[in-house]
């Protein structure tokens, strides 16, 4: 856990997913932009889907953190133990599971879940991803070995801020004795600076990286509105 820990402290974690629908989801290519983050200073990797992982894996030498995705509401992200040991299986270095308090799909609880990963796979870390303060400390119980801020806004039990969620952040880093992963709405440096200041391990940003149909509207709507800007003062 130390060597996988330390390789990522202080540093960015890519996030390789595409949305359902989308041209771009397909296993090749999100490994390819995998490999082209990495290339560009990514000191890590969180990708869906097991063809995705079982691709990677070869081909990547820096920690990868893997999930599954069933379904898009309520828990969803390695959503059952099944899930979680088909994820492991892969040879991913960190499992990334639902950390809320939710009822989880099989009915298991999170500790058990933790509990049989970690017996089949020794030398595997899983990461909760979480929501709330009393998510954290829960799945931090429950035996996980890091947790992440990657639900924060998404499950009603904190509102959706603009940016990163950097209170959380603050809250995980003053509480929690697991290394923590701030993830979500992370849109560029200075947020990704921020998060690592407020006590993140390390920093997990996905949209502004490798989503391209997002990047692009990002561009569209801004030159529309400094655009707009440039002729009232024209005008």
């Amino acid at each position: 856990m130390i060597d996988i820990v330390e390789a990522l402290r202080g540093r960015l974690i890519v996030s390789c997913q595409a949305y359902s629908g989308e041209p771009m989801l397909h296993p090749n290519t999100m490994v390819q932009i995998a490999q082209s983050v990495v290339r560009g200073g990514a000191a890590g990797v969180r990708l869906k889907g097991l063809e995705d992982l079982r691709l990677a894996r070869p081909l990547l030498q820096v920690p990868i953190i893997g999930l599954v995705k069933v379904g898009q509401r309520g828990v969803y992200i390695t959503p059952t133990l099944d899930d979680a040991l088909a994820v492991a299986e892969t040879g991913c270095d960190i499992v990334a599971i639902d950390g809320t308090r939710r009822p989880r799909p099989d009915g298991r609880s999170l500790r058990d879940t933790v509990t049989e990963v970690k017996r089949q796979f020794p030398d595997i870390l899983l990461m909760a991803d979480c929501g709330s303060l009393d998510d954290g400390l829960a799945s931090q119980d429950a035996g996980a070995d890091l947790v992440g801020t990657t639900l924060a806004g998404y499950t009603g039990e904190r509102p959706t801020t603009e940016g990163p969620d950097l209170e959380l952040v603050e809250e995980f880093s003053n509480r929690l004795s697991v290394p923590i992963i701030a993830e979500g709405r992370i849109n560029n440096a200075t947020q990704a600076a921020l998060a690592l200041d407020r006590g993140a391990t390390a920093v997990t940003v996905g949209t502004a990286i490798t989503h391209p149909a997002s990047i692009t509207r990002w561009f569209c709507d801004g030159m529309t509105q400094d655009l707009g800007k440039l002729s009232d003062s024209i005008g």
